[in-house]
């Protein structure tokens, strides 16, 4: 049996703000992307649009309180970062956080 550590998300967020490269659309629909509000999307369609480092549908204070505000329709990248993986430790740790497992 393995621990839930879904709700630990929405008071971190760290995934959402380490690199501007990262939240990429790879195996979304069109029909999926074009419900994406287009000042969220990277202006040559490649991927979520960011601030700095943060993906601009990020909304709250990383390491406190977060929330995506198109979780519904967030990209495939989005979905696969799991809390505790490899590359939530990597985020939680750029931002001074301790990595959850």
């Amino acid at each position: 049996m393995s621990l839930d550590l879904s709700h630990l998300c929405q008071t971190c967020g760290a995934c959402c703000a380490t690199d501007a490269a990262w939240p990429r659309f790879s195996l979304e629909d069109e029909a999926d992307l074009a419900l994406i509000p287009p000042d969220l999307v990277k202006p040559d369609g490649s991927g979520m649009a960011c601030e700095g480092d943060r993906c601009k549908a990020l909304a709250g204070e990383i390491g406190r309180a977060t929330t995506c505000t198109i979780y519904g329709l967030r990209p495939d990248v989005c979905r696969l970062c799991q809390p505790g993986d490899d590359a939530c430790a990597i985020a939680r740790t750029r931002h001074g956080l301790t990595p959850l497992a």
